[in-house]
């Protein structure tokens, strides 16, 4: 077993993009933000709160939310975070998280169909703190939960090898347009953490077909990815969805430059299309229209991450300020500024 484990932490030292475990003590994340954030949105019960959405939480927002407890070297609320994770939401019999609580029904859990890139992120973020903080239970779980993800969502069709945005409901089986991902649920720094919980070359074909799809996820005028894309074919924005390039995607930018996929041209192209007078905009891909200019520092942090990543832009002194308003783009905001941090020091 402590060998198995000495392998996962050497992987993790040579492949996270967001800084070796070895120094998660050396926080990436300052501890007043951390504060901020989880004086804004962590519930005592461990519950990241969705404050934008009902109050909701969601598998995603407790991966997130124990990714950030990590990266904010505070191991006390990563574990209060896993614990409401793992007692609420692994309540699937495939070692899947279900992806929404909400607080405001009973029982809390409606739909105990998963969300993989919530599962994704939990993983991931416990394998970190696992190796980081020498905890064997982190790296255990993580391990389930990957072959989990290898065994239930990603599959192999017509060459491609995809990630499904849940266990049921979106292949060729399931919908008449199917398969249909989301490719935001892509998390590429998380991918070949996978790939040692749960050996397989499945993990590698996944990252690059997720990046070869992107490219060709050029809809509408400003010829950007939807949310939801039918791969039955050439692919199309998914039937029964919003043609749109909405709120997940996007955080599609900040996790190709977390993930180290620093090829300028897609990294260009997404920021020209996402953008409005210099702000990004969620976007009706047929018409090409702005449908919102998202002002927040948090969505505007992941064109600040672009501009430096593609050109060396210093990021603008608003970017610097952590004030949280709504979980998301302080999420997104907070994710941003570590990777900054950690790989781009020039740009602060």
């Amino acid at each position: 077993m402590r060998g198995w484990i000495a392998l996962l932490f050497a992987a993790t030292v040579a492949l996270s993009p967001v800084g070796s475990p070895a120094l998660a003590q050396q926080a990436m994340i300052n501890a007043g933000a951390w504060s901020a954030y989880k004086a804004k949105f962590l519930d005592a019960s461990g519950r990241i709160v969705d404050n934008g959405n009902g109050n909701i939480s969601h598998s995603e927002g407790q991966g997130y939310g124990l990714l950030l407890a990590y990266l904010s070297a505070s191991p006390a609320d990563f574990e209060q975070i896993w614990y409401f994770t793992r007692t609420e939401l692994l309540l699937r019999d495939d070692g899947l998280a279900v992806w929404k609580w909400d607080p405001n029904v009973k029982p809390h859990v409606t739909d105990t169909n998963n969300a993989t890139d919530g599962d994704m992120l939990i993983a991931y973020a416990l394998a970190l703190a696992g190796t980081a903080w020498k905890r064997d239970d982190y790296i255990l779980a993580a391990s389930r939960m990957a072959q989990s993800l290898l065994a239930e969502t990603v599959v192999r069709t017509d060459g491609r090898t995809l990630l499904m945005p849940g266990a049921e409901g979106f292949t060729a089986a399931d919908r008449d347009d199917g398969p249909v991902v989301n490719p935001s649920y892509w998390i590429y720094e998380a991918i070949p953490v996978m790939a040692v919980l749960a050996p397989s070359d499945d993990w590698k074909k996944l990252s690059e077909d997720g990046v070869a799809l992107l490219k060709t996820m050029q809809f509408g005028p400003r010829k950007l990815p939807a949310e939801w894309v039918s791969l039955r074919g050439q692919p199309r924005p998914a039937e029964g969805f919003d043609a749109e390039f909405a709120y997940n995607a996007i955080r599609i930018p900040l996790y190709l430059a977390r993930g180290g996929v620093t090829d300028k041209a897609l990294l260009t192209h997404l920021q020209q299309g996402m953008l409005q007078d210099g702000l990004p905009t969620t976007v009706d891909l047929t018409t090409g229209r702005p449908k919102a200019v998202l002002s927040d520092p948090g969505y505007r942090i992941v064109n600040d991450v672009l501009a430096c990543v593609i050109d060396g832009t210093k990021l603008p002194a608003s970017a610097l300020q952590f004030a949280p308003a709504l979980y998301y783009p302080s999420t997104l905001q907070l994710l941003g500024l570590a990777y900054i941090g950690e790989k781009h020091p020039e740009c602060l």
